[in-house]
């Protein structure tokens, strides 16, 4: 099993995070990586076990279901039902926490997964840096402006 953790501190209150990132299907609005998002079925995208495709800006389609979401935690996680990457038993999380110092947001994006032996540590880097960091970094830029 491969586990991944990206943290960072964004610049702006946990509930102002929050808002950008708590709808499962508005992430084109603020990752680089996404160009569409659609719910199937016309679910609502805060309803537990909604299922959304993802199309990633090289054409890739990915299929992610809704597992969990709290507001009070600023917390959701999902599972990735079918995608081009090498990854079985992918579940994900992210979880915000504000940080009264400075009412900046403490922000945690998680994975485990499996994945063809041998390119473990590949496939940690892909997801946690190419598709985590890139997501915080674009939340900062987009909270910024």
């Amino acid at each position: 099993m491969v586990k991944v953790f990206i943290s960072s501190v964004i610049e702006a209150p946990a509930d102002k995070v929050w808002a950008v990132v708590r709808d499962f299907n508005d992430m084109p609005s603020w990752h680089p990586l996404i160009s569409r998002s659609t719910i199937d079925g016309g679910q609502p995208s805060d309803s537990i076990g909604c299922v959304r495709t993802l199309t990633l800006t090289d054409g890739v389609q990915v299929r992610e279901q809704l597992l969990s979401l709290s507001d009070f935690d600023y917390s959701f996680s999902y599972t990735i039902l079918e995608s081009g990457l090498d990854v079985d038993n992918y579940v994900a999380g992210l979880k915000l926490t504000p940080v009264t110092d400075g009412n900046h947001t403490f922000a945690e994006w998680t994975a485990e997964f499996v994945t063809t032996p041998g390119t473990e540590q590949q496939m940690a880097d892909q997801i946690g840096n190419g598709v985590f960091q890139a997501g915080f970094d674009a939340l900062k830029e987009k909270l910024l402006s």
